[in-house]
């Protein structure tokens, strides 16, 4: 039974930029962005303990008037994705529009789920937590925000939904520090750039990016939302502390001195990429061992492009990194996977970041899609978003889940808690999937 047979939707209203004066705004949707108005939207779960003497009415109180702020800088994320109406500049191609009155879907519930249980690393039930975050309206509308409740006022559960076609994970984040120090009376972070312009497109991705993608009228976002999630359907934490990346980087640099070859630059990032693909495979039964399995990363280009991109630039500036080798290659137990699974993750990252990489841009949508066809483990989020230091005033979050993972076939990857260094991971599975991934996690954990 999910956590919808208790949640209690208190109010359903629409908070707007604090500033009435914004004029409209049509912001063109890039080549960067275009990619992303199939897949769903990234649905993230903020889990927070409160204090008994706490005033939840206030505090709730508090996140709208501060949402409202943060809207003003942010403005476009309250607008809606839609064609560019003919007769205008750029007819017939996507647009960000912003318009007066325009604002974000903001819910309030109360739930009497535990946020003990909630937060907790083993699995939950996905069914439990997707009643907590919003969908998003109908209209294409690109954030939708819920603040529930919990059991006895114990805990506050903030659900984001943030639709891709808006903006990356960068912008996301800055968004949401942004509403954070608005609400905690915090110092605030600089302003986003709002200009898609700065994203030139001299080889017309733009319109190769297009081909394929269904009509305008098939195109609704809140169609893919997480819901309709079967009982068995799983989601877990799992911790990477810093040790355990150290051995996986020692252990490379070894294996690389054993045949005369360099020592091999290895990130924390890539090091848990590694060891969580390789579990993955482990885990998974595939009937054809030898067939070619993928792992995809983002990677961010906004220093990378020329001229480079601000820092705070609001929008997409992601090209996909795919790593791919042999299923029984990546499965295998001691040393051998691992090092299978650096070498393709490694080559991947190169390719995605060398000389020449920006050239084969152009079939990057095309090799997405063969990887999804062949089956894809992919990531979300990434541990230099801090999710864990957002604070609206309340203190900082017990747990944070991204659950659109259980849609999507990917893993997410923030910062961990409670290990200086280290990373937490979250895998969405069904039971007997899940509890065969545990096993070959605590293998591999005990091999190292």
């Amino acid at each position: 039974m999910g956590a919808d047979s208790n949640l209690r939707v208190l109010d359903a209203g629409i908070v707007r930029p604090s500033n009435l004066q914004l004029p409209p705004c049509s912001l063109p949707l890039t080549f960067f962005d275009v990619k992303w108005l199939r897949p769903p939207p990234v649905q993230r779960l903020y889990l927070y303990r409160l204090h008994h003497h706490q005033d939840t009415t206030h505090l709730i109180s508090d996140l709208k008037a501060s949402l409202s702020k943060a809207l003003t800088l942010f403005y476009p994320l309250a607008g809606h994705v839609r064609l560019t109406p003919p007769g205008a500049p750029n007819s017939n191609r996507y647009e960000l529009f912003y318009q007066p009155g325009d604002g974000v879907s903001f819910t309030v519930a109360e739930c009497d789920a535990d946020i003990d249980d909630l937060s907790q690393d083993n699995p939950v039930q996905v069914a439990k937590l997707a009643p907590l975050v919003p969908p998003l309206p109908k209209g294409r509308a690109v954030l939708a925000v819920q603040a529930t409740v919990l059991s006895a006022g114990q805990g506050l559960a903030l659900g984001v939904t943030v639709h891709h076609t808006a903006c990356d994970g960068a912008s996301s984040t800055h968004f949401m520090d942004t509403w954070a120090a608005a609400c905690a009376g915090a110092d605030m972070p600089p302003t986003p750039v709002i200009d898609r312009t700065l994203i030139a497109d001299p080889r017309g991705l733009y319109d190769i990016y297009c081909k394929g993608l269904p009509s305008d009228d098939e195109i609704e976002f809140v169609r893919s939302s997480v819901s309709s999630i079967p009982d068995d359907q799983l989601l877990a934490t799992f911790t990477l502390p810093q040790e355990l990346l150290h051995g996986v980087k020692n252990m490379l640099a070894d294996e690389a001195a054993k045949q005369g070859a360099p020592s091999p630059r290895c990130s924390s990032l890539l090091a848990a990429f590694s060891f969580m693909w390789s579990c993955y495979c482990r885990a998974k039964q595939e009937q054809n061992q030898t067939k070619t399995t993928y792992f995809l990363f983002s990677v961010d280009h906004r220093a990378r492009l020329k001229p480079p991109v601000p820092d705070r630039y609001l929008g997409n500036c992601l090209g996909p990194a795919i790593a791919a080798a042999r299923h029984d290659e990546i499965a295998a137990t001691g040393k051998g996977g691992l090092l299978v699974a650096f070498m393709a993750l490694s080559d991947a990252l190169q390719q995605e970041v060398g000389e020449g990489s920006q050239d084969r841009w152009d079939v990057c949508v095309e090799r997405v899609k063969d990887a999804v066809k062949s089956g894809v483990l992919s990531v979300a989020d990434s541990p230099r978003f801090r999710v864990y230091s957002l604070d609206f005033g309340f203190g900082k979050p017990a747990k944070v889940d991204v659950l659109s993972v259980a849609k999507t076939s990917a893993i997410s990857v923030e910062e961990a808690r409670n290990h200086g260094g280290g990373i937490e991971v979250g895998i969405s599975l069904p039971t007997t999937s899940m509890e065969s991934f545990q096993r070959c996690f605590a293998d591999a954990m005990q091999e190292l």
